[in-house]
């Protein structure tokens, strides 16, 4: 038995579960609406492993701070999210990024670990303009010097 069976064997996953985790339509549609019409600041993703499909968790209004963000992301459970990134440039120019972050806290279930690493570049593809990618497994690797640093 290869590595990739054992692992969907002892993991319980079957062969569909890496590639074929469906995105829900709402997926796009909100990203789409962050995108051209920054309505919203973030977008928190969550695999629902029943339906074996992505679904938005909780968008965050323009107004909503870096902190209320930080703080929709569930310490044990892994998330994908998006985040409208505003900075000024050394040129003194307003800008923007748009963030992809792949959040996987060591405290994670192994297999809810396993079903987002699995499942992400499938579903980061599905979101078409994304400009940063980053993977955090705790705050500290997506915090706001990183991402100040990577938006340049």
């Amino acid at each position: 038995m290869d590595v990739l069976a054992y692992t969907h064997s002892y993991f319980g996953l079957n062969a569909n579960a890496t590639s074929g985790m469906a995105v829900h339509d709402d997926c796009k549609l909100k990203f789409l609406e962050l995108k051209a019409k920054r309505t919203y600041r973030f977008i928190v993703f969550k695999i629902e492993e029943k339906q074996k499909q992505v679904i938005v968790e909780k968008v965050g209004e323009p107004t909503e701070s870096y902190e209320d963000f930080t703080s929709n992301l569930p310490a044990d459970e892994c998330r994908y999210a998006v985040y409208d990134y505003d900075f000024v440039t050394a040129e003194n120019c307003q800008k923007s990024r748009i963030f992809f972050i792949a959040w996987s806290p060591d405290v994670a279930r192994v297999r809810s670990k396993m079903i987002y690493a699995s499942s992400k570049d499938r579903f980061k593809r599905e979101l078409d303009g994304i400009q940063v990618e980053l993977q955090a497994t705790d705050p500290t690797e997506m915090d706001l010097d990183v991402f100040r640093s990577r938006a340049n």
